[in-house]
């Protein structure tokens, strides 16, 4: 029992002593997100916000997502200037660099038009044999899957989920819960973006509020009156 005693107590100050030397070792050497390059950035994991530069950001509103919702008429309804996503990315390396990674987070705020909730315009990857990593942080939604012969499935999102989206798959973000869905990302640096075949041909199944309740829909609903 003395034995034990000992050990647990060596245990919890051999932690504290490592977390203070850890710290003083980081103010000494100024450790905080320093690169190579001398690039200093700071995420914060619980809000998806990045800190430093070099940092990118792009936000979506309802008015730039014409052509996404399935009903035209109720999103000619809603005020264009509503933010729907917002993205924050770092690009350490140029794009199209072979072997490069890049790093960012999305935030899809809660809210639809008409049954179909807010999402992200989707994509498939320029070079379509590279893949990416999603892991999320906050919310809950659903991440649309679709390869080259237009087969869709879904992910549950949910806090601490990790996905894996293979090449050759187009992915989408649903946020299906009533608050924002946050989620971190990291892919190829080569991978580059097309949302073209997405906005030509849709993705062959939706997500849908029916009977107050998230439905993955697979066949293209009837849009309603334009």
């Amino acid at each position: 029992m003395n034995d034990l005693r000992l050990f647990r107590n060596f245990s919890e100050h051999f932690a504290c002593v490592s977390a203070s030397y850890g710290d003083i070792l980081a103010r000494h050497m100024n450790l905080s997100g320093r690169t190579a390059s001398g690039s200093t950035v700071h995420i914060d994991w619980s809000t998806g916000n990045m800190h430093g530069r070099p940092i990118l950001s792009s936000v979506k509103t309802l008015g730039q997502l014409g052509g996404v919702f399935h009903d035209r008429k109720a999103w000619l309804a809603t005020d264009p200037g509503t933010v729907v996503y917002t993205v924050q990315w770092q690009e350490l390396v140029p794009q199209e660099t072979e072997g490069g990674l890049f790093w960012g987070s999305t935030r899809i705020e809660a809210g639809r038009v008409g049954d179909e909730y807010f999402m992200t315009r989707g994509h498939f990857h320029a070079k379509r044999n590279r893949g990416e990593y999603y892991t999320t942080v906050q919310g809950e939604g659903m991440l649309m899957l679709m390869d080259e012969n237009r087969l869709a499935r879904v992910e549950i999102m949910f806090p601490g989920s990790l996905h894996y989206i293979p090449g050759y798959t187009a992915h989408r973000t649903i946020n299906t819960g009533g608050k924002p869905l946050l989620f971190w990302a990291c892919w190829p640096s080569d991978a580059g973006h097309d949302y073209g075949t997405i906005a030509a041909e849709h993705f062959s199944a939706r997500v849908l509020q029916r009977n107050n309740v998230a439905e993955v829909v697979t066949e293209e609903p009837k849009a309603a009156e334009k």
